[in-house]
C-alpha cells in the first residue's frame, strides 16, 4: 500500500505533466496558429499525427497534411486570430474551448471569398506524448461558419435552392 507521501508525489507530477502540455498547446495556438510560424509545427506535433475532425472523410494526417490545412485557413482567413476560452488537462490529454476570428478574403472549401467577418468556436482534445501532440480531436462548429459565410440559411436550407 502506498504511503500518503507517495500518493502525493504521484499527484503532484500528474498535475506538473498537464500543466506542461496545456503550455505546449498554448504556445503552438500563438506561435503556429496566430502567428503562422509554420516551420516552427515539429516542435509541437509528431510527424505522424492524426486530427479528427467532426466529418470523417476530412482527417487531417501528418506534419504535411497540418501545415497545408492551416496555410489555406491562413489564406482564405489572413487576420484569422485565436483565443483560448478555457482549457484543462488531465494526464496525457489538453482540452481546449477556443474561438477565431477572421475575415474571409480568400477561397475556402470551394467557397469564393465573400467579405464577412466570422467567428467560429471549437472544443479541441489533444493527446500529448513526450511533449508532442499526436493526436486531435477537433469539434468545430462548421455549421456555424458556413451559415456566417451565407452558403446555408439559419433553418439549414442551402441558398438558392427552394423547398418542396
Amino acid at each position: 500500500m502506498k504511503t500518503q507521501e507517495e500518493k502525493t508525489s504521484e499527484m503532484k507530477e500528474r498535475s506538473s505533466v498537464a500543466e506542461r502540455n496545456k503550455e505546449l498547446v498554448r504556445r503552438a495556438v500563438k506561435e503556429i496558429w496566430n502567428d503562422g510560424n509554420y516551420d516552427d509545427l515539429e516542435e509541437f506535433v509528431s510527424r505522424d499525427i492524426t486530427i479528427y475532425l467532426a466529418t470523417p472523410e476530412t482527417q487531417i494526417q501528418g506534419l504535411e497534411g497540418v501545415k497545408e490545412f492551416y496555410v489555406q485557413l491562413r489564406n482564405a482567413f489572413p487576420d484569422i486570430h485565436f483565443t483560448i476560452d478555457s482549457q484543462i488537462a488531465e494526464e496525457d490529454k489538453v482540452v481546449t474551448q477556443w474561438t477565431a476570428r477572421g475575415t474571409h478574403k480568400g477561397p475556402f472549401r470551394g467557397i469564393a471569398p465573400t467579405g464577412k467577418r466570422i467567428r467560429l468556436v471549437s472544443v479541441d482534445i489533444d493527446r500529448i506524448v513526450d511533449g508532442k501532440a499526436v493526436e486531435c480531436w477537433a469539434n468545430m462548429d462548421e455549421l456555424g461558419l458556413l451559415r456566417q459565410l451565407g452558403v446555408i440559411e439559419e433553418d439549414g436550407e442551402r441558398l438558392g435552392i427552394n423547398k418542396g
